[in-house]
C-alpha cells in the first residue's frame, strides 16, 4: 500500500508512515471509507514494530483524516471542512483597552507597536535559558505531575519576600500569594472586596484595562488626577467624602501611561487619608522592577497597614512565565487566597519552580541591571525622536518603559491614532484616561518610539496639521 520506508532517513519511522498515508488519503488513492491496512499486517509489510503502525494511525485519527470503528479497524474519514473563518478574531471595539491589549501582543511584524506595554521579544528571549527550566522542573519532586499549593510554593514566597524585604517592604513569606500576573492581581481584588454599586477610585491617567475590570465589576468608577510627584490628594479627600469609597487603585512606582514616580509627601497623605475614611490602598508596582535605585512605595511605608500590593514578573522577564505577586495582611490575604482558589485554583507548579530558580541563583537581578540600562538609552533615544517630531514630553518619566507625550494644540488626537493605525503604528492615549475623554496625550512605549518611522509619521501629521491652521488664521484675519 505504501512504499518502502528510508532507513537512513532522519525522519522517524512513524512520521514517514504517517506522512505517506496522508498524502495517499489526500490525493485520492486512499479514497473515504477505504479501509487501512490492519496494524499487524503493516507492521510485517514495512518491518517495524505493531507501535510504530499504531503511533502513525494515531495521529492520522487526530488530525481528522482517519476514523477508528473498534475491533473493525481504520478507516478513511469523510472530508469534515469547517466554514472559512478568520484566522484571526479581534476582541472588544476598535481602540479601546481590549482590543489595543490584543494588537500589541498579537506581534503582527508589519505593526509598529509605538504605544506597547510590553518591551520586544529579542529584549527577553535570553532571560530563561533552557537549562533554567530544566533545573526548575528538576526541583520539583513530582515533575509534571506535582500539584502547586494555591497560596504558591512556600521557597517561592520566601524569595518574593526577600526581594521585597530588599524594597524596604516589611513582609515574610506568609503575607505573600502568587498569582498570573498584575490583570489577575486587579481581578481577585475585585472578587474580594468590590460589589456591584460600590465607589472606586483610580488615577487618571492609568492602567486601561483595569478601568475595563471595574466597569466589568458594575462599580462606580471616580477618577483622581494623577500628578508628577503623585495623586492629587485634595481630590482625594473630597471624593472621600463625597463618595466613601471602598477602595483606591494607586502605582507608586513608575506610573502607567506617564511613567512618574511619587513623592514620600504624597504616600503620607493619600495613608492619612485612607486612616481617615477608612479606605483600603491597592498599590500596583507591576513595572516598579524597571527602576534603578530605590523608591517609595506605600507598603513600605504603611507596613501593609490598608495595603494591598502586588506586582508581576511577566514584563521584566517573560510573558510565557506568567507569575505575579500580592502581598497583605493576613485578613486581606485570606479573602484572596479564597477568591484565587474559587477562579483558577492554583498556578502552576512549573512555573513557579523555574522563577524560583531564577530568582535563587541571582539571574533576575543581573537581567533587570541589563534592561535597566538598554531602557535608560532607548528612552534618551526617543526623547529626542519625538521632541524631533513635535511632542512635547512634560517631565520625563525617571525611568521604565514609557513617555507620556502632549499633543500641540489643535491637533485632533482621534484622527491621528486612526491614520497611524491604517500606516500601521499602534498609538493610544484616551484609552488611558478614566473617562475616556483626553485628547492631548499619548503614551509612547521608549523602546518602539526610537524608531524612525514614528518620527517621520509624527512629524509628516502635526507639520500639516500646524499648516492647515495657521492657513484659517490667516484667512480670518484677512477676512476682518
Amino acid at each position: 500500500m505504501i512504499s518502502p520506508l528510508d532507513r537512513s532517513s532522519a525522519a522517524p519511522l512513524a512520521d514517514q508512515i504517517e506522512s505517506r498515508l496522508a498524502l495517499l488519503i489526500g490525493s485520492g488513492q486512499l479514497p473515504v471509507g477505504a479501509r487501512l491496512t490492519s496494524i499487524r499486517a503493516l507492521a510485517a509489510q514495512l518491518a517495524v514494530s505493531p507501535n510504530t503502525v499504531v503511533t502513525a494511525y494515531d495521529r492520522l485519527v487526530a488530525q481528522g483524516l482517519v476514523d477508528t470503528r473498534g475491533t473493525a479497524g481504520f478507516f478513511v474519514a469523510e472530508a469534515n471542512t469547517p466554514p472559512a473563518l478568520p484566522s484571526r478574531l479581534e476582541a472588544g471595539e476598535a481602540h479601546d483597552a481590549v482590543w489595543l491589549v490584543q494588537q500589541a501582543h498579537d506581534q503582527r511584524a508589519s505593526l509598529l507597536p509605538a504605544s506597547s506595554g510590553a518591551l520586544p521579544v529579542s529584549w527577553l528571549e535570553d532571560a530563561i535559558p533552557a537549562a533554567v527550566v530544566q533545573r526548575g522542573l528538576a526541583r520539583s519532586a513530582g515533575g509534571m505531575a506535582a500539584r502547586c499549593p494555591p497560596q504558591g510554593l512556600p521557597a517561592l514566597r520566601e524569595r518574593i519576600a526577600m526581594l521585597m524585604r530588599s524594597q524596604g517592604i516589611a513582609v515574610d513569606a506568609s503575607r505573600v500569594l502568587t498569582c498570573f500576573g498584575g490583570t489577575h492581581a486587579i481581578d481577585l481584588i475585585c472578587r474580594s472586596f468590590l460589589q456591584p454599586g460600590d465607589a472606586v477610585l483610580v488615577e487618571t491617567p492609568g492602567y486601561h484595562l483595569l478601568f475595563d475590570r471595574l466597569r466589568e465589576a458594575g462599580v462606580k468608577m471616580i477618577g483622581i488626577a494623577r500628578r508628577h510627584d503623585g495623586p492629587d490628594v485634595d481630590q482625594l479627600d473630597a471624593a472621600c467624602r463625597e463618595h466613601r469609597p471602598k477602595l483606591f487603585f494607586i502605582q507608586s512606582v513608575l506610573h502607567n501611561p506617564t511613567g512618574w514616580g511619587s513623592s514620600a509627601a504624597r504616600l503620607h497623605q493619600a495613608l492619612s487619608l485612607a486612616e481617615r475614611h477608612d479606605l483600603l490602598l491597592a498599590e500596583d508596582d507591576v513595572h516598579g522592577h524597571f527602576l534603578p535605585g530605590p523608591a517609595t512605595r506605600l507598603a513600605q511605608l504603611s507596613e501593609l497597614r490598608r495595603v494591598i500590593y502586588y506586582s508581576s514578573f511577566c514584563k521584566a522577564l517573560s510573558p510565557a512565565l506568567r507569575v505575579g505577586y500580592l502581598a497583605a495582611e493576613p485578613a486581606l490575604l485570606k479573602a484572596l487566597l479564597a477568591a484565587k482558589i474559587r477562579s483558577v485554583l492554583t498556578t502552576a507548579t512549573l512555573n513557579e519552580n523555574v522563577l524560583l530558580e531564577l530568582l535563587a541563583s541571582g539571574r533576575f537581578r543581573k537581567h533587570l541591571d541589563r534592561l535597566q540600562a538598554k531602557l535608560a538609552a532607548a528612552r534618551q533615544a526617543s526623547m529626542r525622536a519625538l521632541h524631533g517630531a513635535g511632542i512635547l514630553l512634560d517631565r520625563p518619566a525617571e525611568g521604565g518603559l514609557f513617555l507620556w507625550g502632549t499633543l500641540p494644540a489643535g491637533i485632533d488626537a482621534d484622527e491621528l491614532v486612526k491614520e497611524a493605525y491604517r500606516q500601521q503604528i499602534l498609538l493610544a492615549g484616551a484609552a488611558f484616561d478614566a473617562a475616556q475623554t483626553d485628547q492631548r496625550h499619548l503614551r509612547f512605549n521608549v523602546v518602539y518610539a526610537q524608531h524612525p518611522k514614528l518620527a517621520e509619521f509624527l512629524s509628516q501629521r502635526l507639520q500639516a496639521s500646524t499648516a492647515a491652521q495657521q492657513a484659517i488664521r490667516r484667512a480670518a484675519a484677512g477676512a476682518r
